[in-house]
């Protein structure tokens, strides 16, 4: 299948190369230059990159981006646009609006390791005629009626992450407060999973896109959201978002 493959990023290279890997006719773009995948064409804008395409995937940084890229692609009504950046239920629903052709929502759970791996989790809302063993290729599918929910799906997932990872920095500092050793007894009980991603080698996501991800909530955020919100303002933006659970690692 000819596919092309906007935006090189952190999680996209492994996930273009695994296509490539695959079997399919990949193009690439990537805003910044220099960016290549071995076996696949490079193109100098998403317009080149889409031409002649049946699907058009992009991994981008958040809705602006995505709209940007998508709208100077210029896609044709017979082309597919697998949308698998974290823009949110109203972005996407916006996006669909705007292009020609039937849109795929697929953003993606797991981090660097897992893609190159071919071990995401792809939240997949649409009609997936045609693109479902394209999506295969990156790990495992779970359907969803449409491309809102989807969409809406991976905010869920993000949210519990980044606020695990917040309410496991509370518990850090208030078993420091009580003279206790705290991850020995975390990563026994239901904290476990949330001291694993702390301190994993292989996770690349900064706070910066966290903060991004708990903003696309709106008025939808709750509580504990919020917490989190405000504690990753105490952070540098390009820090990875274990440090949220690390109270040595804030101000």
């Amino acid at each position: 299948m000819k596919i092309a493959f906007l935006g090189l990023g952190t999680m996209g290279l492994p996930m273009a190369t695994r296509l490539v890997a695959a079997g399919h006719d990949v193009t690439t773009w990537n805003r910044s230059p220099g960016r290549t995948v071995s076996g696949a064409a490079s193109a100098t804008s998403p317009r080149a990159a889409a031409e002649g395409a049946e699907v058009v995937i992009t991994m981008l940084s958040g809705p602006p981006a995505v709209e940007e890229v998508v709208l100077m692609a210029g896609l044709e009504s017979t082309t597919v646009l697998v949308e698998m950046s974290t823009i949110g239920p109203d972005a996407v629903t916006e996006l669909a609006g705007k292009v020609a052709g039937r849109l795929v929502a697929a953003p993606v759970g797991g981090s660097v390791g897992q893609a190159r791996a071919g071990k995401l989790v792809v939240f997949a809302g649409g009609d997936l005629a045609g693109v479902d063993t394209v999506l295969g290729v990156f790990g495992t599918v779970v359907p969803f009626p449409d491309a809102r929910s989807a969409a809406a799906a991976k905010l869920v997932v993000n949210t519990a992450l980044v606020g695990g990872l917040a309410l496991l920095g509370e518990l850090r500092e208030l078993a420091a407060r009580l003279d206790v050793s705290a991850d020995a007894l975390l990563a026994a009980g239901p904290m476990g999973q949330f001291v694993t991603r702390a301190t994993g080698a292989d996770a690349h996501f900064t706070t910066a896109l966290a903060t991004k991800d708990l903003t696309l909530l709106g008025d939808r955020a709750g509580p504990l959201t919020i917490t989190a919100l405000a504690r990753l303002a105490t952070i540098p933006p390009d820090a990875e978002l274990g440090v949220l659970a690390d109270p040595r690692g804030r101000p």
